[in-house]
């Protein structure tokens, strides 16, 4: 039998934190933003599972988000 975090109540006594999940931030063709490791980057293409398509200028990266290393300019 698997478990899973999705199923499980939160109960108010406990003394574990509820984890909530950051919520996924939206990107558009065009829209700049910044990644600790690449630099500034321009949102070439969309793909499933909340991928983004930048292009660094020495190259096309898939960044998955949500990802702490990305902020949107």
């Amino acid at each position: 039998m698997t478990s899973s975090t999705a199923n499980r109540r939160f109960l108010p006594t406990s003394p574990f934190q509820q984890v909530s999940q950051a919520p996924v931030e939206k990107f558009s063709v065009d829209d700049l933003l910044t990644h600790d490791r690449y630099g500034v980057g321009r949102v070439v293409g969309l793909g499933a599972d909340n991928k983004v398509h930048v292009d660094f200028g020495a190259g096309v990266q898939t960044i998955t988000l949500p990802n702490s290393k990305v902020t949107r300019l």
